[in-house]
C-alpha cells in the first residue's frame, strides 16, 4: 500500500493521470520501483512463518524491498544495494528451506528426538 500511494502522490505532484506511466523522471522511476516490488508481497507472506531465523530474514527482506524503492524513487543507482540485499536473503531462506526439508526428511523421527525438540518450545510457552 506503501509504494502504492507512493505512485499516486508522485501522480499528483507532476500532474501525470492514469493510465500514463511516462512523464517526469523522478515519476517514472518512482512507478518502476513500485511496479518491480509489486510480485514480491506473495514471496513475503511464505517467508514470515513462526521459525525463529526465517521470521528474521523474512522481515529483514521487506526492509531491504523497503530500502530498494527508496533508493530507486531518488535514483536508479540507488536501488542496487538493497537489491544485492534482498537477492542474498531470498538464497539464504531458500537454503534454509532447503535444509528444514532435508532434515525432515533425512533425520530420524524417533519420539526421544521430537521430544528433545518440543523441550524449548514448551520452555518458551510456559
Amino acid at each position: 500500500a506503501y509504494f502504492a500511494l507512493q505512485v499516486i502522490y508522485a501522480r499528483r505532484k507532476y500532474k501525470i493521470s492514469p493510465p500514463e506511466t511516462t512523464g517526469h523522471p523522478e515519476f517514472e522511476r518512482i512507478f518502476r520501483a513500485q511496479e518491480r516490488g509489486e510480485p514480491q508481497p506473495h514471496q513475503d507472506s511464505a517467508s514470515l512463518s513462526p521459525a525463529g531465523v526465517a521470521t528474521v530474514c523474512g522481515l529483514l527482506y521487506l526492509y531491504t524491498r523497503f530500502k530498494y524503492f527508496q533508493g530507486y524513487a531518488v535514483a536508479a543507482q540507488g536501488r542496487l544495494g538493497p537489491l544485492y540485499a534482498s537477492a542474498r536473503l531470498l538464497w539464504l531462506l531458500l537454503g534454509l528451506a532447503v535444509a528444514g526439508l532435508l532434515a525432515h526428511f533425512l533425520l530420524p523421527h524417533s519420539s526421544a528426538w521430537v521430544a528433545g525438540l518440543a523441550q524449548p518450545l514448551q520452555l518458551l510457552a510456559a
